[in-house]
């Protein structure tokens, strides 16, 4: 039984607060995707404020990145965005589509978390485009591609009765979303049994749509984050064709275990390559980026043969 699914990067940790030209005191939970020619990170970063803002980091290879002077995107300062981002931009993610790169974070203001979509086709500029859901809801990612003539999305909102599960929702315009359905439940007494949520946005194989999502488990020394994998339907997404009954990663190295929130391991990005691997991102302990690579095809293994329900 093959216990180990991502071989972590020996340059680990990645990217981290002394790296970064201007005061930050954490750089984790990045997007990642490549644009002409190299690989593009937005990392999330805390000030000593408390707040959080997303920088920008530059690599040739995928794994030594090199921050930029500025920040790439700050609270909005008018109107609607800077009554909705006036606590901070936090977790983003990147999904290439139709000639851009959308980018979905979470939003903190008074009013709670909610989700932004924002732009940019250079990685210089950023528009932002609406806000796309109400409070409370994290942790969005757009799938690349329409899915029956729609744009879809996966998501996490905040729900007592249906507790921190994985949703599905459609869109006809990437603003308006609806016809929404929960696809993936935490597993009771199941390293994700507390809370589950997207990770990385969906990845198409020829099997199926590869979701990495994180999930947490409840301890008595506090919660548990790891990585786990679900295999969506291609052409009907809301059928779960298998959910990995084991992690695929946990907190092992002392920067992941110890940090600014202990024993985490939080993806927003995973980046396929053209020989069947994977480079996967993540943050450790909410303080440090990490990085790594696994094998496409023992991912979708792990859905197929080694599954537990999606919704037991």
């Amino acid at each position: 039984m093959k216990n180990e699914f991502v071989t972590r990067y020996e340059g680990n940790p990645i990217l981290t607060k002394d790296d970064i030209p201007y005061p930050v005191q954490t750089v984790h939970n990045a997007a990642v995707a490549k644009f002409d020619g190299r690989y593009v990170m937005l990392f999330r970063s805390h000030l000593d404020t408390g707040r959080s803002i997303i920088g920008i980091a530059d690599s040739e290879d995928g794994f030594e990145f090199k921050s930029r002077p500025e920040p790439f995107m700050l609270p909005g300062q008018s109107g609607v965005f800077c009554e909705y981002e006036e606590f901070g931009v936090e977790d983003p993610r990147i999904t290439p589509l139709e000639g851009a790169y959308y980018i979905t974070y979470s939003a903190y203001s008074r009013h709670g978390v909610r989700i932004g979509l924002a732009k940019t086709t250079d990685f210089e500029t950023i528009e932002r485009v609406a806000f796309i859901s109400e409070a409370d809801y994290r942790n969005t990612v757009i799938f690349p591609e329409k899915i029956n003539g729609r744009y879809a999305r996966l998501d996490r909102p905040h729900s007592d009765i249906s507790p921190w599960s994985i949703w599905i929702s459609y869109s006809p315009d990437l603003v308006h979303w609806g016809d929404s359905r929960v696809v993936i439940k935490p597993a009771k007494y199941h390293w994700d049994e507390m809370k589950i949520g997207p990770g990385a946005p969906p990845i198409r194989t020829e099997k199926g749509w590869l979701n990495i999502y994180h999930g947490v488990f409840p301890t008595m020394d506090g919660s548990v984050y790891r990585l786990g994998v679900a295999l969506h339907d291609l052409n009907d997404p809301v059928n779960v064709l298998g959910v990995g009954d084991r992690w695929i990663l946990q907190p092992e190295d002392p920067w992941e275990v110890v940090g600014y929130v202990h024993n985490v391991v939080f993806t927003c990005a995973a980046i396929p390559e053209e020989d069947g691997k994977l480079k996967l991102y993540w943050g450790g302990a909410d303080k440090v980026m990490c990085a790594g690579t696994a094998v496409i095809d023992e991912l979708i293994d792990l859905c197929l043969t080694d599954s537990r329900p999606a919704i037991g």
